[in-house]
């Protein structure tokens, strides 16, 4: 049993850092920006990123591969493949410390995302409580329902839906930035690019990205200001290095906190990529609700 409940919370955490927020990046891949590089005004920068945000969009999905980098945690985490964006779809490998330094779980970990429900495949080596099935599957409406809480699903699915590492929606984002602006000329990953950058606050931010947070009212979003305001979060940075094509080739989230900064470092390549997600048959399906239920049955997840 203890085997069992180590997967299941590889599988849990692995949920979150999909769901994270995350963080800033600095560096253009080693390649230095061109030497006096003629800049823009912002109202120029606006109306450049403004063009690239429009094709984003309409591009739906791209092949990406990210870094994520968050105080305390065991490494980094990586993900590379496919994802797409309205709707939201993924099929990604991850891997990184969170998995490599959990006993019985893979190195490497293959997750598709579809209609809000996780499929990770956990390897020829899964666990004999999965019953032989290597896939495990995370409804997060049905997680959300069996715990009670308030809100809960719209946290976890539209935080995925929202933070979901879409470039679009980023770069929405760093269109409101009373700050963007541009940084002149860069070369990244072989091509020339546009780099631009800008910082919102957490107020700011919460009011450019209020659909992520219909599901909370008045009070509970003053709340979570005054939160962040004690955890001494001061804002968010956005960077982002825009082809000649008008698509982001690289884009730097980021969150400095008082234990460090969260650091989340996104390269795109071949958007309009087929996102076709195929999630495994239900005959190789394991249910983490069930998992949960025999857990609980067994006296809970402590121990």
């Amino acid at each position: 049993m203890n085997a069992y409940k180590r997967i299941g919370m590889a599988a849990v955490s692995a949920a979150a850092l999909v769901a994270v927020a995350g963080c800033q990046g600095s560096e253009t891949d080693g390649k230095a920006a061109d030497k006096a590089p003629k800049l823009q005004s912002r109202a120029s920068a606006v109306e450049a990123l403004t063009v690239a945000y429009e094709k984003t969009a309409e591009a739906k999905s791209a092949r990406v591969e990210m870094t994520m980098s968050i105080p305390g945690a065991p490494g980094e985490t990586k993900m590379s493949g496919v994802m797409g964006w309205d709707p939201t779809v993924m099929d990604m490998t991850m891997s990184g410390a969170a998995f490599s330094e959990t006993p019985g779980a893979p190195e490497r970990i293959r997750m598709v995302w579809r209609d809000n429900v996780m499929y990770m495949d956990m390897g020829a080596e899964a666990p004999a409580e999965m019953d032989g099935k290597r896939w495990m599957k995370m409804d997060l409406a049905a997680i959300a329902k069996k715990s009670g809480a308030p809100g809960l699903e719209q946290k976890l699915t539209g935080g995925i839906d929202n933070m979901n590492q879409d470039p679009a929606k980023q770069m929405a984002m760093l269109l409101e930035s009373p700050s963007l602006k541009h940084l002149g000329s860069a070369t990244v990953s072989g091509e020339k690019t546009q780099h631009y950058k800008g910082t919102l606050t957490v107020a700011e931010m919460l009011k450019t990205n209020e659909s992520a947070y219909d599901f909370l009212d008045e009070k509970d979003r003053k709340e979570l200001l005054k939160n962040a305001e004690t955890a001494g979060i001061e804002g968010y940075d956005t960077e982002v290095w825009v082809n000649e094509d008008g698509y982001p080739v690289k884009l730097n989230l980021g969150i400095d906190s008082p234990e460090g900064t969260i650091e989340m470092t996104q390269t795109y390549s071949d958007y309009g990529a087929k996102a076709q997600v195929e999630v495994p048959p239900a005959s190789q399906t394991f249910d983490l609700m069930q998992m949960l239920e025999e857990l609980e049955q067994a006296g809970g997840l402590e121990g």
